[in-house]
């Protein structure tokens, strides 16, 4: 009995490297290599923190970037030291490079305007007696991926520019 477990443990263990090594092959096939200079301009990557906020907003509307940030000094391979406003100084993050992403207007106190753009479906969401109509919205600064499933009262309310087109 004991030498069966022990079989099965080595057959676990074999197919968990075959696995990793799978995985690994995947990932590789997307990674390059990058590296910057000094006077080169990069953006700051905002890591995400389930249920906080960053830069006063929640969830996935708040920016993954910010910037463009001029690089003072490459310091290791992965390391750069740049050159940040004020009130970003105490900051370390992780640094990289879009070339498709947009600066955003970041104020002094973190914030950035988000405004919705147009809406790009509709759609009718019920409970037994009452139906909630919704608005998929496209937001500034992010893309069609990332749009939101909004109330329309509340939209028509705070952004009565969406609906004058509307015949409704």
């Amino acid at each position: 009995m004991f030498v069966e477990a022990a079989e099965n443990v080595a057959k676990v263990r074999d197919n968990l490297r075959i696995a990793q090594s799978r995985q690994k092959s995947y990932v590789d096939k997307h990674i390059r290599e990058l590296t910057f200079e000094a006077g080169e301009f990069v953006y700051l990557k905002v890591s995400p923190l389930r249920g906080t906020k960053r830069f006063h907003t929640r969830g996935k509307l708040a920016p993954r970037y910010v910037g463009p940030y001029k690089i003072k000094k490459k310091i290791g391979d992965l390391a750069y030291e740049l050159e940040l406003p004020e009130h970003l100084s105490g900051y370390t993050q992780c640094f990289t490079s879009l070339s498709f992403a947009k600066a955003i207007d970041l104020q002094d106190n973190l914030e950035y305007l988000e405004y919705p753009m147009q809406i790009l479906d509709r759609a009718e969401k019920g409970t037994r007696r009452t139906r909630i109509p919704m608005c998929k919205v496209l937001w500034s600064n992010h893309s069609e991926r990332e749009a939101t499933w909004e109330k329309e009262l509340e939209l028509r309310e705070k952004y009565p520019h969406l609906f004058e087109n509307d015949a409704t």
